[in-house]
């Protein structure tokens, strides 16, 4: 995996975690704005999962079982959009911090593919 792709999708994550539940702290629901975070959020992951199928394909294997990092790789892509999914079905500012819980969950995602590939 790309450490810094790692972190890239991370930290994005966790920016978008925060700014939808400040959006949720003042009684907000889920707005445009939010709906381009959460593309550039999925984009970074979309990256992360072609990078991930590359590198499977290349050859190289995670440490941990090719069957649970791909668990986990496919869940990291779909976790912001299910969110984002589910947000407009709740348009009060429960579709906030349902989108903020799956960036967080993304970010924790991320942290255990770094941990599963092995680095």
């Amino acid at each position: 995996m790309l450490d810094a792709l790692t972190v890239a999708v991370t930290v994005a994550a966790l920016a978008l975690a925060a700014w939808c539940g400040h959006a949720a702290y003042r009684d907000q629901p889920t707005k445009d704005w939010h709906f381009i975070g959460m593309a550039v959020v999925s984009v970074l992951a979309l990256a992360q999962l072609v990078v991930g199928v590359v590198q499977l394909a290349r050859g190289e294997r995670p440490e941990q079982g090719m069957a649970v990092f791909l668990a986990y790789l496919i869940g990291s892509f779909a976790a912001v959009p299910a969110a984002g999914f589910l947000s407009l079905t709740e348009r009060t500012r429960w579709g906030s911090v349902t989108v903020a819980a799956g960036a967080v969950v993304l970010a924790v995602l991320e942290v255990r593919l770094y941990d599963i590939w092995g680095n």
